[in-house]
């Protein structure tokens, strides 16, 4: 993510949560149908299981953010770890529907809302609380679907950031960006 300078919170939220998505995005495409199913041993999680799991917390959390607990009634956390999806496209609408709802959530906040206080599981949270609670989590499971797709993906794996061994290039690149832009 390049830096844009803000003093936003809710700015620099969207802008985290829209990178971890890019992330896990790029991860999730360089792997086969059946890679996205594929455990590593019978107590992990394939793929399409943090997938789902992270949409069932998503729609729970960001449907009626300000208004309602975020551990919604019909949510089934346990449920989230077995069966996902069928297919790579029932799994990726399923995705984005959660996106979806987080994005509808963010999208109205102000910063007077930051210190308005919400329920998760009962317990309050101030709506910055909640907002770096997701992100934190968010993140934890993106780094796991990398991991996963970065394993599977094998000597065909594409970076998603700076190469092994091209650092130094790279800092040559931002360094001469620099300089030109004075």
């Amino acid at each position: 993510m390049p830096l844009v300078f803000t003093t936003s919170y809710i700015e620099d939220s969207r802008a985290l949560f829209a990178q971890y998505k890019n992330l896990a995005d790029r991860a999730i495409a360089q792997v086969s149908d059946e890679q996205l199913f594929a455990v590593l041993s019978p107590e992990a999680n394939s793929i399409a299981i943090i997938v789902k799991h992270l949409a069932g917390n998503m729609i729970s959390r960001w449907t009626d953010f300000l208004t309602s607990d975020g551990e919604k009634p019909p949510r089934h956390r346990d449920q989230e770890f077995e069966n996902p999806p069928a297919t790579r496209a029932e799994l990726l609408a399923l995705w984005e529907s959660a996106w979806t709802a987080l994005s509808s959530a963010l999208d109205p906040l102000t910063a007077a809302d930051l210190n308005r206080t919400i329920t998760i599981r009962g317990e309050a949270h101030s709506v910055m609380q909640a907002i770096n609670r997701q992100v934190a989590h968010y993140s934890m499971h993106t780094g796991q679907i990398i991991l996963l797709a970065k394993h599977f993906a094998g000597p065909s794996w594409q970076t998603l950031s700076i190469a092994r061994g091209a650092s130094a290039e790279f800092n040559r690149k931002v360094a001469a960006g620099h300089a030109s832009q004075r």
